[in-house]
């Protein structure tokens, strides 16, 4: 895994992913050409790097490591471990508030020292990450922790193409 220099970015060839916090959205890039966009959901808290804030954080990231594979969409994930449990409504009515973790995690890592990396601003220790959520969240709308939360067919396609080392821009 090679870590992208901020004066590459954005890349003129690769694979990048945007994320739009006005919009809610994120597109694949190949270089300069959208693939392709799904709806995700940021922030309630809106923007921000501050630990314990619940905002999402701005900047350039990488994608610090990929979990998840082999399981089934809808799996459980604590601490970027699979429960062993599958979601379904009667568990989500037992747990209640519960902020679901599901499917995969892509684990972000910031690149801008002092902005998104470092002291109490650093988005891997923050724990930001893309990863899935329940069919009865609503994308397109800042309802998340802090990270960004995306349907899981979207994520199962991003999780086989944005490997660790993917670039991502985050931004309002």
């Amino acid at each position: 895994m090679r870590t992208p220099l901020l004066a590459e970015l954005p890349p003129e060839e690769g694979l990048w992913l945007e994320i739009d916090t006005a919009t809610q959205r994120l597109s694949v890039w190949d270089g300069l050409e959208v693939k392709w966009s799904c709806d995700v959901s940021t922030g309630a808290n809106g923007t921000g790097e501050e630990e314990g804030s619940g905002a999402t954080p701005l900047g350039w990231h990488t994608i610090r490591a990929a979990i998840g594979a082999g399981e089934p969409a809808g799996a459980i994930f604590r601490g970027r471990r699979p429960t062993g449990e599958v979601y379904t409504e009667a568990l989500a009515a037992e747990h209640p508030g519960r902020d679901w973790i599901l499917t995969r995690i892509l684990w972000l890592g910031g690149l801008e020292p002092g902005r998104n990396r470092g002291g109490n601003v650093d988005s891997q220790r923050r724990y930001i990450y893309l990863h899935g959520t329940p069919p009865s969240e609503p994308m397109g709308v800042a309802r998340s922790h802090g990270c960004i939360r995306v349907r899981d067919d979207d994520l199962l396609a991003l999780f086989e193409i944005a490997v660790p080392g993917t670039p991502v821009w985050v931004h309002d």
